[in-house]
């Protein structure tokens, strides 16, 4: 299979997972999980939220920003990846004056 992401509708979330500002998504989804290439603008976080059901695997495609993940503050940069278990929390955030580009895979588990 091909994900072509320029092929998928742009979702702009506003607040997603009680973030701040918004969050650009191109998301395939089916019933074994989901793979989003996403953008924060400068700002813009992804609120703290658990994966119950899943984990996630974050590589950073472009940009500079960092994972609040088991209370401590990761640096993340081009090429890094964070990956956060089922049953662990975490917060993507966009500390910089530029765009965070990502790519996310979660699966279901």
């Amino acid at each position: 299979m091909i994900i072509d992401f320029e092929s998928i509708p742009l979702t702009v979330v506003p607040h997603m997972r009680d973030g701040e500002k918004e969050v650009h998504l191109r998301k395939y989804q089916d019933d074994l999980g989901k793979i989003m290439r996403g953008k924060l603008i400068p700002g813009a976080t992804i609120g703290l939220h658990v994966h119950e059901t899943s984990s996630e695997v974050i590589y950073i495609l472009a940009g500079t920003g960092k994972v609040l993940y088991e209370g401590e503050y990761l640096p993340l940069t081009a090429g890094t990846t964070h990956y956060c278990p089922k049953g662990k929390g975490h917060s993507l955030i966009n500390d910089s004056d530029a765009d965070l580009e990502f790519l996310a895979i979660i699966p279901e588990q």
